[in-house]
C-alpha cells in the first residue's frame, strides 16, 4: 500500500511541475524584430545624455550640455533646442542653423556624447539600481557591475525593456546580448 501512495504522490508532483513549466512559457512573448534592429541604428539622444558641443573659434560656446527631462538642450544665444529622438548630426545642423540667424556668419558645430544616459538593472542581482553606460556593454557586463547574480537568479536569459521609436518594448534575450543606454534589465527568479 505505501508504494501506491508514493507513486500517486510522484504523479501529482510531476503534474505540478509540468503545470508550472507550461505557465512560465505562457508569459513569454516572441521578440519584436525592432528590438535587435535598434542595436544597428544610429544613436538617438534622450534625457540624461551629456553632450560635448564644440563651436570652432567660439570658446565661450564650447562646453558640455545635458539633455534635460523634457528632451531639450539649453544652448547659449539660441535657447532650448530639441534633442530627444535626434542624432548628434541632426542636432549639430540645427544649432548651426540657429547660430547663423544673426549670431555667427559661418558656424562650425561638432557634437559628441560625453556621457551616455544610464541603464537600470533590477531583480535577482547583488545591487539593483542605476548605472553608467559604457559603449559595447552586454547584459553580462551589466550584471557584473550590479554585483553578479543572486543564488535565486535565472542565469540563461533576462528581460530588457527598451524605448524604440516612441514605444516601450520588452524582450527576452540571452545574457550575451548587447544593451543600450536607457535600457532596463530585469533578472528573473528561477522556478527551481
Amino acid at each position: 500500500m505505501p508504494v501506491l501512495r508514493t507513486g500517486r504522490a510522484m504523479r501529482l508532483l510531476l503534474l505540478f511541475m509540468l503545470t508550472m513549466a507550461i505557465s512560465a512559457c505562457a508569459t513569454y512573448k516572441p521578440l519584436n524584430p525592432a528590438f535587435h534592429k535598434a542595436l544597428s541604428q544610429p544613436y538617438t539622444l534622450d534625457s540624461g545624455d551629456v553632450l560635448r558641443v564644440t563651436v570652432f573659434g567660439q570658446n565661450e560656446l564650447t562646453n558640455t550640455y545635458a539633455v534635460d527631462k523634457a528632451g531639450y538642450v539649453a544652448f547659449p544665444l539660441v535657447g532650448a533646442v530639441a534633442a530627444r529622438g535626434r542624432t548628434t548630426k541632426m542636432l549639430e545642423s540645427d544649432i548651426a542653423t540657429r547660430l547663423k540667424q544673426g549670431f555667427l556668419r559661418n558656424p562650425d558645430v561638432a557634437i559628441e556624447i560625453d556621457t551616455y544616459r544610464p541603464f537600470f538593472i533590477l531583480g535577482e542581482v547583488g545591487t539593483a539600481g542605476q548605472y553608467v553606460y559604457v559603449p559595447g556593454m552586454t547584459v553580462q557586463n551589466a550584471i557584473a557591475i550590479a554585483g553578479g547574480f543572486t543564488g535565486r537568479a535565472q542565469q540563461q536569459d533576462v528581460d530588457i525593456t527598451r524605448h524604440i521609436n516612441g514605444k516601450v518594448i520588452t524582450g527576452r534575450v540571452p545574457t550575451s546580448d548587447p544593451i543600450l543606454p536607457g535600457d532596463t534589465i530585469h533578472v528573473r527568479e528561477r522556478l527551481f
